[in-house]
């Protein structure tokens, strides 16, 4: 008896201490990213960094407003492009699909998840770019060349599609089924079970989706690289090229190292990633847990 209780406490500890080696790791990128960063923060204050426009490392002029904006710009325009149609379609295929529709459905948004970024690049490329140059644009300015942020928000939408629709249609098969019979037996139509009964239970889900979902869409480099145009310019419409953060990491790393600071400037937009993606995560776990106990209680 004595020796399971051993073995159980022990397991427990090996359990523990590898969850904390895990929770760790997190912190241990930080702490890698701010001591290569550490020499910028010698010569440039973070005001100067965060304020500045201009990007010139030869110069030694580090602004990465641009590309804050660029990231911010191109992330927002995914979820207010991808969140409506991937809850509508996930409410389609959870309360109105057939089963057989369902079957051939949620694989496909699997396999969707699973194409490589550069294909959705190429995609980007060859379908929305000229969509956006051609069609969209010329409706509201004189010119664009199509490489602007609301394409890149257009193709991190189709790429972040597929997780939501995955995770939101899983979440609201949750949503007990006497709940909504109890709905319908009051005299509410359908749509108002969904609106009002369905989607409202399943708020906290919907909120931890999109959270995973925009998580993706701030690191994504490769496909918006491709489509956004790479101008170190703050952004002033959806038609202006941009130059997302991971972007500008993946174009010039290993690039022009001997010039001064160039690689904590690099290391320092890492960190200014990590940190965007950290606070957001932390943001939005704070929101989910007031929702979780507003419906809980």
């Amino acid at each position: 008896m004595n020796f399971r209780i051993v073995k159980d406490k022990l397991i427990a500890n090996v359990m523990l201490i590898l969850s904390i080696s895990s929770v760790s790791f997190v912190f241990l990128i930080g702490i890698g990213l701010y001591l290569r960063a550490a020499p910028l923060f010698e010569e440039h204050t973070l005001l100067s960094l965060f304020r500045g426009s201009n990007w010139a490392p030869s110069k030694n002029q580090f602004g990465f407003y641009p590309f804050i904006m660029g990231t911010l710009s191109v992330t927002l325009i995914a979820i207010v492009v991808a969140l409506p149609l991937c809850l509508l379609t996930a409410i389609y295929l959870t309360e109105y699909a057939k089963p057989g529709i369902r079957k051939v459905m949620l694989p496909l948004m699997n396999i969707l998840a699973g194409i490589p970024p550069v294909i959705y690049g190429v995609w980007g490329i060859f379908f929305v770019v000229p969509i956006v140059r051609e069609y969209i644009a010329p409706q509201f300015m004189e010119y664009s060349s199509g490489y602007t942020v609301l394409t890149g928000g257009v193709v991190l939408a189709v790429m972040i599609f597929p997780i939501l629709v995955s995770i939101v249609s899983e979440v609201l098969s949750t949503i007990p089924k006497e709940l909504k019979d109890a709905s319908l037996s009051l005299g509410a139509t359908k749509w108002e079970t969904i609106k009002k009964v369905v989607v409202k239970r399943a708020r906290p889900g919907i909120v931890a989706a999109m959270v995973l979902a925009v998580s993706r869409a701030f690191g994504e480099t490769i496909a918006v690289l491709m489509v956004c145009g790479n101008v170190p310019v703050a952004p002033t419409s959806v038609f202006d090229g941009g130059y997302p953060l991971p972007a500008l990491i993946a174009n010039n790393f290993g690039e022009m190292m001997s010039i001064p600071l160039y690689d904590s400037a690099l290391m320092f937009a890492a960190l200014l990633l990590f940190v965007i993606i950290f606070l957001f995560n932390l943001i939005s776990r704070i929101i989910l847990n007031r929702i979780e106990h507003k419906y809980s209680s």
